[in-house]
């Protein structure tokens, strides 16, 4: 099942207190950014960020599911109310993420 717009749209914004939201489709689903920085997804209407120390400290208990069949394991978000706690979840995850060369 190929995520909605609309739940795209809605993630973008729990999340625009992080930085610049930006989304993309990519392989029918899509990539999310924050300030140019790819660090999660948006796959079968479920919001996963990638694997990090900050991740994990902040989320200890949160699952890990791949994205697609095949695909590297992510950080399941199911909390989305919380927009200062996702910000917070973003920029962390985000500063220990590498940065795209140019």
């Amino acid at each position: 099942m190929a995520s909605s717009a609309e739940y795209v749209r809605f993630i973008a914004e729990q999340l625009s207190e992080a930085g610049e939201i930006k989304y993309r489709k990519m392989f029918g689903e899509y990539g999310i950014y924050c300030d140019g920085v790819y660090f999660g997804a948006v796959c079968d209407n479920r919001f996963l960020i990638k694997p990090t120390q900050a991740s994990q400290e902040l989320l200890p208990d949160a699952q890990m599911e791949p994205p697609y069949d095949g695909g590297k394991p992510m950080v399941l978000i199911e909390e989305l109310e919380d927009k200062e706690f996702l910000a917070k979840l973003v920029r962390e995850t985000c500063a220990q993420l590498p940065k795209k060369k140019k």
